[in-house]
């Protein structure tokens, strides 16, 4: 069951936000979705599933990305989550890159995060199931995120290439193992096995699949998080080691903020709108 909060029409489609109960995050949990005016009960369209990044929720996308009049154009569905399970029952740390708007989009097996937070299982099976048990959308989708929310794109895409068409991310975490966002939340969520961090690395996983969907990733140069967490480069040297094209777009004077996303979101859809309508 899933319960409206909010409606609102926008370049003749829609904009919703609902709220569910979760089986897989043991808690309550929000998502919005945009439905282009070709939705209807007699025209299913394709989704593309947007995950956020640190301290956002479902709403930073719709209300500052600018997608939904190329994605009314194309006739591609949106479904922006949020980023964690929150509530007073679900565990939480002080600080932004832990807890509550942190899920990092990993199935924790450490305590007190295994309880809620197994986002991964959330977003690749829970989710999907969901909407389109509840809207006119089919089951082709891609994925995208920005910042943990591009992590977390990359690592269920790349591990589920029979689900999702293509990939996308701006300003991606590509090498969390690597990085401090990635060792503390790992270290938390995962434990010490590093084995298991490879799990949720796409420099780990890209080298180890034969599927090879369409990637492409949007980077800011003056973003002031590329040097120390994000780890662009080492994602690029695994892809080419492992023969797997990537398109890397490297941009002078862009930062890590939705002023970026916002430049070149429409170039996302338009990628994705190839694999997801065979265009």
């Amino acid at each position: 069951m899933i319960d409206n909060i909010s409606s609102s029409k926008v370049f003749s489609g829609w904009h919703k936000q609902y709220s569910h109960q979760s089986s897989v995050l043991n808690s309550a949990m929000r998502f919005a979705i945009y439905l282009p005016p070709q939705a209807s009960e007699s025209q299913k369209v394709p989704v593309l599933y947007w995950l956020s990044g640190l301290t956002c929720s479902d709403e930073n996308f719709m209300q500052k990305a600018g997608a939904f009049k190329a994605a009314a154009e194309l006739g591609i569905a949106i479904v922006a989550p949020d980023t964690s399970p929150r509530g007073e029952e679900v565990a939480d740390d002080d600080a932004y890159d832990l807890g509550q708007g942190a899920g990092f989009y990993v199935n924790a097996i450490q305590a007190p995060w295994q309880q809620h937070y197994q986002m991964y299982d959330y977003i690749s099976a829970e989710l999907p199931e969901l909407i389109e048990a509840n809207f006119p959308v089919l089951s082709d989708k891609s994925i995208a995120g920005h910042s943990m929310g591009g992590h977390g794109a990359l690592v269920i895409g790349l591990r589920n290439p029979e689900q999702y068409k293509s990939i996308s991310a701006f300003s991606p975490i590509c090498n969390p193992m690597n990085c401090p966002w990635g060792v503390k939340a790992f270290t938390a969520y995962l434990g010490s096995d590093k084995s298991l961090w490879q799990q949720y690395d796409a420099s780990a996983l890209i080298t180890q699949h034969n599927v090879k969907q369409p990637i492409m990733i949007e980077q800011g140069l003056a973003d002031q998080f590329l040097a120390e967490q994000l780890n662009i480069e080492q994602f690029a040297d695994a892809a080419k080691k492992a023969n797997y094209p990537v398109e890397i777009n490297q941009h002078e004077g862009y930062d890590h903020s939705y002023y970026f996303i916002a430049s070149f979101i429409e170039k996302h859809l338009a990628f994705h709108s190839k694999a997801l309508l065979n265009q």
